[in-house]
């Protein structure tokens, strides 16, 4: 039997219709009133679990499932040693650095240098500003960054950007992307290359 990881959150609705639409079907997910963590489909032949975004490749790559849907950014941040197969086109959204709308930083390299910078994508964040030869403070925080600037505690964010919405109600604009970020489908490793449960039919399916 296959296991799929499927991560709570933005992506689960699409994920869920993804798999329907190959004959897996998992709605029960989708039942507000369930608090089940897995399930299993109606034929039989896999089964699902319900977790974190951020826990999503560490169940595959441990091989607790065989396959997942993630976000690019939670790869890109967690590096994990699964194999990246499917860009699956949904769930689009860009990694940013934004600052305080009134502030007078207009691009990532005018931030001043030993700045700080908040944000929950800290490997990311640190990445990003070495590439740009820029020693700046990576401050974890990991709810509402936006405070960050907002309190003046850091002179930037690094964070996740959609709609933008967000940003503009707390007054912040964006000055640089990182990359931009979709679902992708991962799946583990071993499994994947020995065709466990019929693996390859199913991601061939999915593509």
């Amino acid at each position: 039997m296959i296991t799929v990881a499927l991560p709570k959150g933005e992506l689960l609705k699409n994920s869920i219709h993804l798999l329907q639409s190959v004959g897996l079907d998992f709605s029960a997910f989708l039942d507000s009133g369930t608090r089940q963590l897995q399930i299993p489909d109606t034929s039989g032949k896999a089964k699902a679990l319900l977790v974190r975004a951020q826990d999503v490749p560490v169940y595959v790559e441990y091989g607790q499932a065989q396959l997942g849907i993630v976000g690019y950014d939670v790869l890109r941040e967690k590096k994990p040693q699964v194999a990246h197969l499917v860009d699956l086109q949904f769930g689009y959204c860009r990694m940013s650095v934004a600052v305080k709308a009134s502030s007078a930083y207009r691009s990532a390299l005018e931030l001043p240098a030993d700045g700080r910078v908040a944000s929950k994508y800290v490997n990311c964040a640190r990445e990003y500003f070495q590439s740009l030869d820029l020693p700046v403070e990576i401050v974890p925080l990991y709810g509402s960054v936006e405070l960050g600037p907002i309190t003046g505690m850091s002179e930037a964010i690094v964070d996740l950007v959609s709609s933008g919405r967000t940003l503009r109600e707390n007054g912040l604009i964006e000055i640089a992307t990182l990359y931009e970020s979709t679902a992708r489908l991962i799946a583990h490793p071993l499994s994947y290359r020995l065709n466990t449960g019929n693996l390859h039919k199913l991601v061939e399916d999915m593509r």
